[in-house]
């Protein structure tokens, strides 16, 4: 697993290349392309207007592999635009406060648009809302905070999370027809990625015999560490766990050894899917015979549509006709369909075959 250092390495590339391009404009972006037309800069994708701007980047925390991955997709969708002369980049480690602050701070550079992901939800609408009405194009994505486009902020890029659960919702009703204990593990307490994945999963487990245990989410900050002293937690305090739902499937990998300790089969796994996690299915499967696997698309691509939308709200380009990613279904060991589970041995576990981004270029990335 990479660690903060290799982000904060990432970032400061990203922002001394971009001090060679041209100085930034000093432009009202909030005013500029109210409607999905635009003009496009030749040869660029029509996203991509002639106003030229700074843009920056903001995780609310930056400290695993996927974010490390999903920051360098960011990056690389705004070397598309040639109108954005600068990039910045800020990782707010875990602490709502210097997520706070990172925002306010590129605000009073003089940053014409932001990308946020908004981990401590709610949390941050203030300092969202008060970025917007200093005329940024502040776009929030993949975790909503609250508040109302046009109004807090200029946009919410969502992702399709509550088809998400309900997808999973489907697959445990296939494949554990006679009910079970399900165990469902998030990131921080009261994400909205988490409450839309319960809810399409609610809606499909509508028996009683599918009953939720621990809490629901089980808080680990999508943090490995943490997801594996929490996982590791449940093995121990439920003697019956039939299957585990997780929106960061990788980070489970640690933990799961602990049945084998046990003496109990892994149970059923719908999550999300990573390198990692699909080799380790393939090496334990054998031993596990509980052991079924069904993932989601991980959504490192989510940050493509939000750069997008902020790129061409603030230089004047085409808007997306989407504000909402739609990450497909990837792997079922059961059905083969849409793939069987995948494992690249001769790629760190540390990415994610369902990006964009290609295997080996992820695993260039990570060697940085």
């Amino acid at each position: 697993m990479k660690r903060r250092s290799t982000l904060t390495l990432l970032a400061t590339t990203i922002v001394a290349a971009s001090l060679a391009l041209a100085g930034c404009s000093s432009t009202t972006p909030n005013s500029a392309t109210s409607s999905g037309a635009g003009t496009s800069v030749a040869g660029a994708p029509s996203w991509c207007g002639p106003k030229k701007i700074t843009l920056g980047l903001l995780d609310g925390f930056g400290g695993n592999s996927w974010r490390l991955v999903t920051t360098a997709a960011g990056a690389d969708e705004v070397k598309k635009c040639s109108s954005v002369t600068k990039y910045e980049y800020a990782d707010g480690q875990g602490d709502t406060q210097k997520a706070i602050s990172d925002i306010q701070g590129m605000v009073a550079k003089g940053v014409n648009a932001l990308v946020v992901f908004p981990d401590a939800g709610q949390a941050m609408l203030p300092a969202l809302r008060s970025a917007y009405k200093a005329g940024v194009v502040t776009v929030p994505y993949r975790v909503f905070p609250g508040g109302k486009d046009g109004v807090d902020y200029t946009a919410w890029i969502g992702a399709d999370f509550t088809t998400d659960g309900k997808n999973w919702g489907n697959w445990i009703k296939t494949n554990l027809p006679d009910g079970g204990n399900i165990l469902f593990i998030s990131g921080p307490k009261g994400n909205s990625q988490a409450t839309d994945e319960l809810k399409g999963m609610k809606t499909v487990l509508t028996d009683a015999k599918y009953k939720y245990i621990g809490e629901t989410p089980e808080v680990t900050n999508w943090d490995p560490a943490l997801t594996q002293q929490v996982l590791t937690a449940d093995i121990a305090k439920y003697p019956k766990i039939d299957v585990i739902v997780s929106d960061f499937g990788p980070s489970l990998v640690g933990a799961l050894p602990a049945f084998a300790k046990g003496g109990r089969s892994i149970p059923s796994l719908v999550t999300s899917d990573g390198n990692s996690l699909g080799c380790f299915y393939q090496d334990n499967t054998a031993a596990n015979p509980d052991f079924k696997l069904m993932t989601v698309a991980t959504g490192n691509d989510n940050v493509r549509l939000a750069v997008d939308y902020a790129v061409a709200k603030a230089t004047g380009g085409k808007l997306p006709s989407d504000k909402v990613f739609k990450a497909p279904a990837f792997e079922d060991s059961v059905t083969g369909t849409p793939s069987k589970v995948q494992c690249r041995k001769d790629l760190p576990g540390d990415i994610y075959l369902s990006a964009k981004m290609s295997p080996e270029d992820q695993a260039a990335l990570l060697k940085k």
